[in-house]
């Protein structure tokens, strides 16, 4: 059984072989497939129109999804890989151990955000950004500028304790638990971890950086965290809503993945800690 652990546990061996695995999909070209996804989803995604992966109560189940097919391609390079999550709320700072030149590398530099250290540097010429959002073809960052805070404790604890899913309109509008995990309303977590790293990860091309899963594995965990919290309460809406996805519609583009099949992640993977 996988088990995603908190980067910050991870030995040195392990960060060893999670950024070879990253390093083959990418040389394969598998890794811009991913990305060229994400930002399919990105740009069709709308408040008044068809909504899959953003924007919607399908937010959850949908990452879940990509997630769980990525850490198959990781593994199908090495085996013994398995994701791991960031906890933002306790590694807050760009002088984390997640930024160090022997895992994900640093912020970019100054004049043009591009990033300079460890294996994601285009000047090692392996990691070149091909699906891309302007012209530039490097990795690039700008952790916390302009003073920007990365969720707290205390914040995602107020989102986890809602008890409702979601509400109609189903959308960036909505109340309850998926609109203000997601960051549309409310103290705003995921979206402005995203903003928080800066450079691709403020794009629809957000894959690009490999961040971009470890922080998504984080808001899967709070999703596992809030559903052992309120076991009564579940995915919405149920069955007959216009533009989302219900607890049994097929979500693209797969279209053999329900968010009712998503639900139970233990038949995927565990984590090391439980909320």
């Amino acid at each position: 059984m996988t088990v995603r652990k908190n980067q910050a546990s991870l030995t040195a061996d392990e960060k060893r072989r999670f950024v070879n695995a990253l390093l083959e999909l990418k040389r394969s070209g598998r890794y811009d497939t991913f990305v060229t996804t994400h930002n399919a989803f990105i740009m069709s995604d709308t408040d008044n129109g068809d909504r899959v992966g953003h924007r919607s109560p399908s937010f959850l189940p949908w990452h879940r999804r990509f997630l769980i097919e990525f850490e198959q391609a990781l593994q199908s390079v090495d085996p013994t890989v398995n994701l791991p999550y960031w906890d933002w709320t306790a590694d807050r700072t760009s002088r984390s151990s997640l930024w160090a030149r022997d895992f994900l590398g640093g912020t970019g530099r100054a004049r043009d955000g591009q990033v300079l250290d460890g294996a994601f540097a285009r000047s090692g010429n392996r990691w070149t950004i091909n699906v891309r959002v302007d012209s530039r073809d490097y990795l690039r960052r700008d952790l916390g500028a302009g003073g920007r805070q990365l969720p707290t404790r205390a914040e995602v604890d107020s989102v986890l304790a809602m008890e409702t899913y979601d509400t109609a309109p189903w959308n960036s509008s909505s109340d309850g638990f998926r609109n203000h995990l997601e960051g549309w309303r409310g103290v705003n977590l995921h979206n402005r971890v995203h903003v928080w790293v800066g450079g691709q990860m403020g794009t629809g091309v957000s894959p690009n950086d490999p961040v971009f899963w470890l922080h998504h594995a984080f808001i899967d965990k709070l999703w596992a965290d809030w559903q052992a919290r309120h076991p009564k309460s579940s995915y919405l809406p149920a069955a007959g809503t216009a533009n989302v996805v219900d607890l049994g519609d097929t979500m693209r583009p797969w279209n053999d993945v329900t968010p009712a099949d998503m639900l139970d992640h233990t038949r995927h993977y565990t984590f090391d800690t439980a909320a």
